[in-house]
């Protein structure tokens, strides 16, 4: 037997999550089945969409069950295996993540060639938010030469990948992000104009004295204040990729929707809200783009790790605190 320790839903958050609203469980794990493995997971990935699967209502993916262990992306190594595919030692990713071990069905595993990457980058840059970023800017906002872009979030897990694509392409770039570290990380990989907002009292002057012309881009991750100060400041026919709205995740009211939103309609903008699981046909690019853009320096990241099982409830919360630069991760080995 294999012991293992997991993070349950105790309790469905009302607001912003507190730790409350988790319980770490022990667990026995047999030896793997016929056609199952058995993973030893060594990082974990916490990102704002899980917020959403903590509500019990309808979405593109079914609600986190009360009293069950949390799901998300993970990767691991092989330490028992009942199916001949995967071998001991092989490296994995699945959704079993917010464990410290578990079996699945091999058909549940994706093997991982690391190509010389530390393993959590195909939790972030060369995973699901690379991946996210990627599809977002060139497929849904459709990039095109000359576009201006602004990205809210900017120094987040997707919001930073977004930029850099952005400047690889040879755009102008303008990110928003909160505080002086973040600022700077921005600064340092290329971004034309930085935005502090927490330091900003006009988010809307601020956005137009950085594009005096306007944008053509806008990545939505945050809404409110962002969403409505990227639609003052597009240009006709702008495209907006709308992401994520962490500042509304937790929202217990009626949320603050843009009240210049008529704009929309007299400059022909195009909103358009995307989910990067319908966008997978594109992987075959984003991984060849990616590896190329890492191996030549084109391409950086941040990550912030926290330590331990213990530790995941409160690196999730981090999330909603804006308390993470680039991707938020847990090691677990």
């Amino acid at each position: 037997m294999t012991q293992s320790r997991e993070v349950r839903l105790k309790s469905r958050p009302e607001g912003m999550p507190v730790a409350a609203n988790f319980e770490v469980a022990t667990v026995e794990l047999a030896a793997p089945g016929a056609g199952e493995v058995q993973v030893r997971n060594h990082f974990m990935s916490v990102d704002p969409y899980m917020r959403g699967r903590m509500y019990d209502r309808p979405s593109y993916v079914p609600p986190f069950q009360i009293g069950e262990a949390l799901q998300g992306g993970c990767i691991g190594e092989v330490i028992a295996s009942g199916d001949p595919a995967f071998a001991v030692g092989d490296i994995v990713q699945s959704m079993f993540g917010w464990r410290e071990a578990y079996n699945a069905p091999a058909g549940a595993l994706q093997k991982v060639e690391t190509h010389g990457l530390p393993l959590q980058a195909f939790l972030g840059v060369a995973g699901m938010p690379g991946m996210t970023a990627y599809a977002g800017l060139l497929r849904v906002a459709a990039l095109k030469d000359g576009d201006v872009v602004f990205v809210s979030a900017a120094a987040g897990a997707v919001g930073s990948v977004v930029c850099q694509i952005a400047k690889i392409k040879g755009h102008t770039v303008i990110g928003s992000a909160g505080g002086p570290e973040k600022a700077a990380f921005l600064k340092s990989i290329g971004v034309d104009h930085v935005i502090d907002y927490k330091a900003t009292p006009d988010l809307k002057a601020a956005l137009h004295a950085a594009a005096p012309k306007g944008i053509d881009v806008y990545f939505e991750n945050v809404g409110g204040e962002h969403l409505e100060a990227a639609i003052d400041a597009a240009r006709p026919f702008a495209r907006f990729a709308l992401c994520g709205m962490i500042s509304q995740y937790n929202e217990t009211g009626v949320p603050k929707g843009p009240s210049n939103i008529i704009q929309a309609v007299g400059k022909s903008l195009k909103l358009e809200g995307f989910i990067v699981s319908n966008h997978y046909d594109m992987l075959p690019a984003f991984l060849k783009d990616m590896s190329e853009w890492i191996a030549s320096g084109k391409l950086q990241w941040k990550d912030t790790v926290d330590v331990g099982i213990d530790n995941a409830p409160e690196a999730f919360i981090k999330l909603f605190k804006g308390e993470n630069m680039g991707k938020m991760l847990v090691k677990l080995v």
